[in-house]
């Protein structure tokens, strides 16, 4: 996979969140997020399984997570990408920003999209939230492989908001690299 060029035109979308209704936003987070991919053009997501005030479901989803005071987005991601697939990276480029929320936390995400390729494999650091709440493990799916995991993580509210926000960003990595 060859580096996309800067000037590459970038993803810039504002969602709402259609499944819960709205009453106010108490706060905004910062998250960053990456598309993975290896030297074989494998693509690399976290599988999570939930039950909580969100309802039950069993998502695909782009790695990634809050950015922590202090941390630059690139440094982020970079920890993030450690933390959960155990894996070092190069930062290909910039996707985009997808702004959405999540009404029923009263939540405003600002998801920071990064393409980066694995350089190296290690051993991961999840946290006992994502390993006891979330149970987070590793899907390795070629692109189109993803796209039908995503479309079938539409049946409950949850996978309908992450679809909604992933399945453009897996258009324009299909589209631009």
């Amino acid at each position: 996979m060859q580096k996309i060029p800067d000037n590459q035109s970038k993803v810039n979308l504002e969602l709402q969140d259609t499944e819960w209704t709205f009453e106010y936003t108490d706060h905004d987070r910062q998250i960053v997020r990456a598309i993975v991919v290896d030297d074989d053009g494998y693509y690399y997501f976290v599988r999570v399984e939930r039950d909580d005030d969100f309802g039950k479901a069993t998502l695909i989803e782009t790695s990634g997570g809050g950015v922590e005071k202090g941390e630059d987005l690139q440094t982020a991601i970079r920890r993030e990408l450690r933390e959960e697939l155990g894996v070092e990276v190069e930062i290909l480029c910039e996707i985009g920003l997808v702004s959405d929320y999540y009404n029923l936390i009263h939540r405003h995400n600002l998801n920071h999209y990064y393409l980066c390729k694995i350089i190296s494999f290690g051993d991961k650091n999840l946290t006992q939230d994502e390993i006891e709440s979330f149970h987070l493990s590793t899907l390795k799916l070629k692109l189109d492989e993803a796209v039908r995991e995503y479309e079938k993580c539409k049946g409950t509210p949850l996978g309908r908001l992450v679809a909604n926000r992933e399945l453009p960003i897996l258009k324009w990595v299909r589209d631009n690299s």
